[in-house]
């Protein structure tokens, strides 16, 4: 299944994308995409709920409805540094001997279409391809990788939006870069992990104003999909709901000589095979 959600910021509503394109309303049913609907075994409840005949009646999504972030605001996103080997070589970084990690603020979420904010004072606004994972099971202290897959909701795109200036020149704290207004969008849509056998196969692509700038392939992760899950649970709890954003491949505006960086009224689009497409418009602020 492909979990979206629409409307209004602060008043979404949760949804399903049926295979012809059509979204569903599914409000009436389920409160939201949240940690209690994933906490509560929601994604059983939703599959149960969603039949032919069932999907039929339910209503759909206006067609230009907001396309809202996929999950609600959760509790943390655990962000990883550095993990493909192309993407240290061009920061000039070893690569590591276990996943770097470090935390983007929740409010930082907007939907896959929404503009991007250059904050006051951002001289080096930089793009990140990813793939981020939902946690729908809570994880802590696991016994192995393996026992990660049974945490995992599903899948989706982000974008790691970081200011390089405020990341690595006031202090070398990557939160302060990462953590302005705006810096997450995210989607369009959760894929369950039925509809992604494999997140360790899946071509990537980031263009800025239609060039590409990144194209890579979640292949090259150092550490994979199970494996960061694992780690990250000795260290801290993931619960439902949670975000784990998995890294970069290189391509970043930063690695580039010389250096490119967003500005007012670039566009920014993604795409990972399987996880559709976002397209962000960037705004000074």
């Amino acid at each position: 299944m492909k979990l979206i959600r629409f409307g209004p910021p602060g008043i979404e509503l949760p949804g399903i994308l049926l295979a012809s394109g059509t979204r569903k309303n599914l409000s009436a049913q389920f409160l939201d995409w949240d940690a209690r609907f994933f906490r509560e075994d929601g994604l059983a409840r939703l599959a149960e709920y969603a039949t032919a005949e069932n999907l039929r009646s339910a209503p759909d999504v206006p067609r230009h409805a907001r396309w809202a972030a996929p999950i609600s605001r959760p509790s943390k996103v655990v962000c990883v540094g550095l993990n493909y080997s192309d993407h240290a070589i061009e920061a000039g970084q070893p690569i590591p001997p276990e996943p770097i990690l470090f935390l983007k603020a929740p409010n930082t979420m907007i939907g896959p279409y929404d503009p991007i904010q250059i904050p006051p004072g951002a001289t080096k606004t930089d793009w990140e391809i990813e793939l981020a994972i939902v946690i729908g099971r809570g994880a802590r202290r696991l016994a192995s990788p393996e026992a990660a897959q049974s945490c995992v909701a599903g899948y989706c795109i982000s974008n790691d939006v970081s200011e390089r200036a405020f990341q690595l020149e006031h202090g070398s704290q990557w939160t302060k870069g990462k953590s302005c207004d705006t810096f997450l969008p995210l989607g369009p849509w959760v894929a369950t992990p039925d509809e992604i056998p494999d997140p360790g196969d899946l071509p990537m692509t980031l263009k800025v104003n239609d060039k590409v700038m990144q194209q890579g392939h979640t292949s090259k992760m150092i550490f994979g999909v199970d494996f960061l899950i694992w780690h990250i649970s000795q260290f801290m709890t993931l619960e439902p709901g949670d975000l784990v954003s998995t890294g970069t491949p290189a391509g970043v505006g930063g690695g580039m000589k010389p250096p490119r960086f967003l500005r007012e009224n670039d566009e920014v689009q993604l795409e990972i095979q399987g996880l559709g497409q976002q397209r962000s418009r960037c705004v000074a602020v």
